[in-house]
């Protein structure tokens, strides 16, 4: 009798032990990589929408199919998209390398292996961390074998260990000048995307200025971000988990009233990373600031996880500021995406104030192909000043000299998205719909 192993990479327990033979208690009738095709590859990876073909929505993204048939040759020795792997020397699979091998990164669960980077991504398959430490620990001994698509000589008795392979995080240190905020544990059920808020106060008792951000999440997170709040007389208790979906997926639609309220102050797609504003530039924060903090966890596996984030605000004395910096926050909301069809959507945002720019980023979900910002307007009109493919990993773009715009000129977000999915999809909150959002800093 079969029995199932909880999560996306079904384990036959039944195969296993019926050909369990060598001395370690393992096969040697299995090629190990055609295991690794079947759990890994075909069962949680090589998806719609994913890893499957070059049609899915993200292939611009990572350019890697892993359908069978395709995976291994497809991994061997080829180059990541990366930036930060390609960096650090790495292939998507070295053979006899497992460390130099970004399949194993991306993969294995333990905080520490990422220490080198912030930038590798969030741990795959995307969501799901269900993938167990048996089965990447066979991925590792079959990378340091050699990597064969032939190799029989591996026991397969380490997938045994049908242990989810969960991250934790590393705890971030409290910076030396500046102050921490915290999003203590919270669990996110099975099968389900669960988006926080909890609203804060800083603990500065006198005005201080920050010009730098450090962030730090839990895998299989969406985004973290830092909300201000526009008018302070309508804001939530403190301390308070707000849920923006109820237990059964519809959307709670006072905490979606109460993000009507919300100005950007960081964060983004990804938890992980830093920010550091040019010198004499810094965000003025008030004494006891009231903030949201606001983390959006996937979990499409059968297990419980849990999410956890860190804020880092680093400050600077007041009277090296030169410029007190602001939020830009321009949404589009007005998106229609036919299904099976690509579709590019602009919109123009103008100033009315001479205005200099200091950072760019984006946000869109997994629909989105390309992002790009144009300047409107002025002489430079249409000129390509950011561009992003990457909706998991937006590019984060600063400018140590202001972009300035004149009164009357502005920004332009221009979104190519691909519905791959056979239903229209608009805007929305869930990672199923779609947004549209440049977000930075500027004076």
């Amino acid at each position: 009798m079969k029995r199932w192993i909880p999560g996306c990479m079904a384990m036959y327990l039944f195969t296993l032990q019926a050909c369990e033979k060598d001395e370690f208690g393992g096969s040697k009738e299995t090629a190990a990589f055609q295991v690794i095709q079947e759990q890994l590859f075909t069962s949680g990876c090589a998806v719609s929408g994913c890893h499957q073909s070059p049609s899915d929505a993200t292939f611009a993204q990572h350019k890697l199919v892993l359908a069978e048939g395709l995976a291994h040759k497809n991994l061997i020795n080829r180059p990541p998209v990366n930036q930060a792997a390609a960096q650090a020397g790495m292939s998507l699979v070295k053979p006899g390398d497992p460390d130099k091998s970004f399949l194993y990164h991306k993969i294995f669960c333990d905080s520490y292996i990422h220490r080198s980077t912030e930038n590798f991504g969030r741990q795959m398959p995307m969501g799901g961390n269900s993938v167990t430490r048996g089965q990447v620990e066979l991925v590792r001994r079959w990378i340091a074998m050699g990597a064969s698509p032939d190799d029989r000589s591996l026991s397969l008795a380490v997938l045994k260990d049908s242990v989810a392979c969960q991250s934790d995080v590393e705890p971030l240190a409290p910076p030396t000048s500046g102050f921490q905020l915290k999003l203590d544990l919270f669990t996110i059920a099975p099968d389900f995307e669960r988006e926080i808020f909890v609203r804060k106060n800083t603990p500065n008792t006198q005005t201080v200025y920050v010009n730098g951000i450090e962030l730090r999440g839990r895998s299989n997170s969406h985004h973290f971000l830092v909300y201000g709040f526009r008018n302070p007389a309508f804001i939530p208790a403190e301390n308070q988990i707000r849920d923006l979906r109820n237990p059964d997926g519809t959307l709670n639609l006072r905490t979606l009233g109460e993000m009507q309220n919300h100005i950007f102050l960081c964060g983004g797609s990804s938890s992980n990373g830093r920010m550091q504003l040019p010198e004499g530039a810094a965000i003025r924060f008030e004494p006891n600031t009231p903030v949201d903090l606001n983390a959006h966890y996937f979990n499409k596996s059968k297990l419980v996880l849990q999410g956890e984030n860190y804020v880092n605000f680093n400050t600077i004395p007041r009277e090296k500021v030169k410029n007190e910096v602001r939020m830009l926050d321009l949404g589009n909301t007005n998106l229609n995406l036919p299904p099976r069809e690509r579709k590019t959507i602009s919109r123009n945002f103008t100033f009315q104030e001479k205005t200099h720019i200091l950072l760019l980023t984006s946000h869109n979900h997994k629909y989105g192909e390309k992002f790009v910002i144009r300047i409107f307007g002025g002489p430079r009109n249409g000129e390509i000043i950011y561009e992003s493919t990457d909706w998991e990993h937006p590019l984060t773009k600063l400018f140590p000299t202001p972009l300035i715009l004149e009164p009357g000129q502005g920004l332009t977000s221009e979104v190519t998205y691909f519905n791959s999915s056979n239903r229209p999809i608009g805007f929305g909150f869930t990672s199923e719909d779609e947004m549209n959002i440049i977000f930075g800093y500027y004076y």
